[in-house]
């Protein structure tokens, strides 16, 4: 992994790591097609998940109010 690779890598867990709830639950929704924390061969999609789901993943709050 080269330098650059594992500096991305760094920004994207943090990144992962400051996103609210409700933040987690707008990309989830919102995200276009291919969305790297959605694609099951990244890395992040498993630690996408497992914060979303230690947050309480959606909400009927959170649900109403982000819309479709």
């Amino acid at each position: 992994m080269s330098i650059d690779n594992k500096e991305e890598e760094t920004k994207t867990i943090e990144s992962i790591n400051k996103m609210s709830q409700r933040d987690m639950a707008s990309l989830w929704r919102y995200a276009p097609s291919g969305h790297p924390y959605f694609d099951k061969t990244k890395p992040y999609f498993e630690m996408f998940n497992a914060r979303f789901k230690k947050l309480g993943e959606f909400t009927p709050a959170i649900s109403k109010s982000l819309g479709w």
